[in-house]
């Protein structure tokens, strides 16, 4: 049972090997990504199943006991991100086959796809730091090709910012991590967990906690480390950035979540009220960001910074409520933002501008996709009963609780710009005087709104299905807050 642990991980990484092997044969390749990116949702979907049965399911690869071998752990926590990565990765391998060129797919997209499925499932089911090290390399890897797919002179204008930005990163992880095992002895994070507690994180220990925030904020993107971010998230293909905009900043903020909430949780007043800081600041950059530009590609990709702000501020609150919005938060956000940026890689697509001027009346010539954005856009904003609503709900009904006032009022503020810069889109492009000119391609469409529509599926469910969603992401916020189940479990204690 045990071995279930690492499909999540090789499945993908072995579909990579071979797609390389048939890259040329686009259609060949396209159907086998379409089986295997299918396959391996049902397979992680009962892995999650089990687990949430069962309780955690820890491999000990090579048969090494924990603290001395690598070890996965599919927790609750672990496996819904892995679940809802491979829900993303459905409609991305469906949408591809129109988003991209036959020159592009041929070129080892299919490959590079699975490799980033591979990192991002990793990081999430990795027991050691140094593992999660080598899976933030790996999804790095597999993004470093992917921005450049096509070869435009602005994604290599972008990528050579991305690039030093991430690589100045992992110098930064190695060495802190280096630090840590200098300390205590050890890169297991239930046993470094268990070695804090037990000298109650003195001394350098929490100075090692910052540092390794930092890694994480970089790649999460939070202020001020977010100015990589909005420019190299639209340059590539628009099923790249659907990719990058629902998938990477997530994982640095699931580093965060995991970390503070397992190892370094006994210097609090230091270093969650910090976060509380960098939170607020993160959600006034990053709506500021939105409402300032008219390119379309940009405002969905400065939405995300708001929303790393608000995942932050649940684990700044640390009380079981505000972990519990945080994890939801970060459910939907998946979700919605790979949806928004397949929406407005469709819009891209058909009126030929990403500059929001240009546009108008879209809505009489493609009214499904419009009407998904406009769905998608409520869910951004948090507007009830949509998914965004309960995360955002729980955060701030417990910054009122701690008296947290000022961190309440910017998240309400951000909320409302939030959906002005959405409406703003809705309105310029999709409303309007119907344009004769226009002569709408419905098979194109068609081809257009079926992933889009998956993925909104499954997040107006996290909305609507609260009842359902919610005892799952309630459970995972008792147990994170419980270091010692999570020690316990890999530790075999």
């Amino acid at each position: 049972m045990s071995n279930l642990a690492v499909l999540p991980i090789l499945i993908p990484l072995l579909a990579g090997i071979f797609a390389a092997f048939i890259h040329n044969k686009t259609k060949m390749v396209r159907i086998f990504s379409i089986i295997v990116s299918i396959s391996n949702l049902v397979v992680v979907s009962y892995i999650g199943y089990l687990v949430f049965q069962n309780g955690s399911i820890i491999l000990e690869t090579g048969g090494w006991k924990a603290p001395y071998g690598i070890v996965l752990v599919a927790d609750m926590l672990s496996i819904l991100l892995v679940i809802t990565t491979n829900i993303i990765a459905v409609a991305c391998v469906f949408f591809a086959r129109k988003s991209l060129s036959q020159q592009q797919e041929n070129f080892y997209f299919y490959t590079f796809f699975f490799l980033l499925i591979t990192g991002v499932s990793g990081a999430f089911l990795t027991g050691d730091l140094f593992n999660l090290f080598v899976f933030f390399e790996v999804l790095l890897m597999a993004s470093y090709a992917l921005i450049v797919l096509g070869g435009g002179k602005i994604q290599l204008r972008e990528s050579i910012k991305y690039v030093l930005i991430n690589l100045f990163s992992s110098i930064l992880f190695v060495t802190v991590v280096s630090f840590l095992y200098s300390v205590v002895g050890t890169v297991n994070m239930a046993q470094i967990a268990e070695r804090v507690q037990e000298v109650e994180q003195r001394g350098i220990l929490t100075t090692i906690a910052i540092l390794l925030f930092f890694v994480f904020a970089t790649k999460a993107a939070v202020f001020p480390l977010y100015y990589w971010l909005p420019k190299s998230y639209v340059v590539p293909n628009p099923v790249v950035s659907a990719l990058f905009g629902a998938l990477l900043t997530k994982v640095g903020i699931y580093s965060i979540l995991r970390v503070f909430t397992t190892i370094f949780v006994y210097e609090i007043d230091i270093t969650h009220q910090f976060f509380l800081w960098l939170a607020a600041l993160t959600m006034i950059s990053g709506v500021i960001g939105a409402l300032s530009t008219n390119n379309i590609k940009l405002i969905i990709s400065y939405n995300i910074i708001p929303a790393v702000g608000f995942m932050l501020m649940g684990i700044g609150l640390y009380t079981e409520a505000s972990i519990s919005g945080s994890i939801y938060y970060l459910l939907h956000d998946m979700i919605v933002k790979g949806t928004l940026f397949l929406i407005v890689g469709a819009i891209v697509a058909i009126t030929g501008t990403s500059d929001l001027r240009k546009m108008g009346g879209l809505i009489h010539h493609y009214p499904v996709i419009g009407w998904l954005f406009f769905v998608a856009s409520l869910t951004l904003a948090g507007i009830p009963p949509f998914s965004g609503f309960i995360g955002k709900l729980l955060l701030l009904q417990e910054g009122l609780a701690q008296d947290q006032i000022a961190i309440v009022i910017i998240g309400l503020i951000t909320s409302l710009l939030i959906l002005f810069s959405m409406i703003r889109i809705f309105i310029q492009a999709f409303w309007g005087e119907k344009d004769d000119t226009i002569t709408p391609n419905r098979i194109k469409s068609r081809a257009y709104a079926w992933p889009i529509a998956f993925l909104v599926a499954f997040s107006v469910f996290l909305g609507v299905g609260a009842e359902y969603v919610y005892p799952m992401v309630e459970d995972i916020s008792t147990y994170l807050l419980d270091p010692s189940q999570y020690i316990d479990s890999v530790l075999k204690e």
